[in-house]
């Protein structure tokens, strides 16, 4: 199915967050995954919001597109897939728990993309069901760029399957930098990404879902972290995350890279936020 345009993030959330009230939600999702695949031709960017994005992240401002921008670029088209009445895991209260990102080759400015998105994947884990959502950008028929974020959605009945990991935390990595993460990052990021998600913008949206104080984007904060990282970076790569707590707004957190190739993001007390690899 292609879209005859990019829908819109914030109306689509809007949607999702009325299906959640009572009386207007608790419509009946499909067991599975729904057989279908969005598409949107031609996507291009626009450099004012690729500036702003830049700054926002942390990224040097440069004619090539970060490896986390066709994300926000794609983001409108997974929205919708996730936002389909039989899409089987409701948007509401969702957890992003990972994201993987294989660049093929850098990405300019002035090339327009090509988006497609599809669901696989649907599995048991012991806090409900997980999902990957895939992303795929291509220039002129050749795929360039591919993203799968994995979402769990929490459900009263334990699925089984894939359990929490509760082993014993290791100790933290040395710092490499501490970085002073703002309150104003969950609405300065909801603008440059389009994910207008209350729980990264507001006290009250926070709250709704169990935090004391709005959450900063997971993808903001993996992408700060390759920002850090962008000298280091060649021309084609896979980077995954694996996305632990929440970082709550404001924040001090501690950046550490690795000897291996990975990164690591932890809080004051050295719980971890965040863990990366770039292969």
């Amino acid at each position: 199915m292609v879209a005859p345009k990019e829908p819109s993030a914030g109306a689509l959330y809007r949607r999702a967050l009325l299906g959640a009230l009572p009386g207007l939600g608790g419509r009946r999702r499909g067991p599975g995954l729904p057989a279908v695949e969005l598409a949107a031709r031609g996507v291009t960017v626009d450099r004012a919001r690729l500036a702003d994005y830049d700054r926002v992240c942390g990224f040097r401002l440069t004619d090539r597109l970060p490896a986390t921008f066709p994300h926000v670029m794609g983001f409108p088209l997974a929205l919708r897939l996730m936002t389909a009445p039989d899409f089987p895991i409701p948007l509401t209260g969702v957890v992003h728990v990972g994201n993987r990102i294989t660049v093929r080759r850098p990405i300019t400015a002035d090339e327009a993309l090509d988006f497609t998105t599809y669901a696989e994947n649907l599995r048991p884990h012991d806090r409900g069901r997980q999902v990957d959502v895939v992303v795929v950008g291509s220039v002129d028929g050749e795929e360039v760029w591919c993203g799968v974020s994995t979402y769990l959605g929490r459900e009263r009945m334990p699925g089984g399957g894939e359990p929490r990991d509760r082993s014993g935390r290791p100790e933290a990595p040395a710092a490499t930098a501490r970085w002073r993460v703002e309150p104003h990052v969950g609405t300065q990021y909801a603008r440059v990404s389009g994910d207008h998600n209350p729980i990264h913008t507001s006290r009250l949206g926070a709250r709704l879902f169990g935090f004391r104080r709005p959450i900063a984007h997971g993808m903001w904060s993996k992408a700060r972290c390759l920002a850090a990282l962008e000298n280091r970076l060649p021309d084609a790569y896979t980077v995954e995350v694996a996305f632990k707590l929440p970082v709550p707004l404001p924040s001090t957190v501690s950046f550490a890279l690795l000897p291996d190739g990975g990164f690591a993001l932890h809080d004051s007390r050295g719980r971890p936020h965040l863990a990366g690899v770039v292969r």
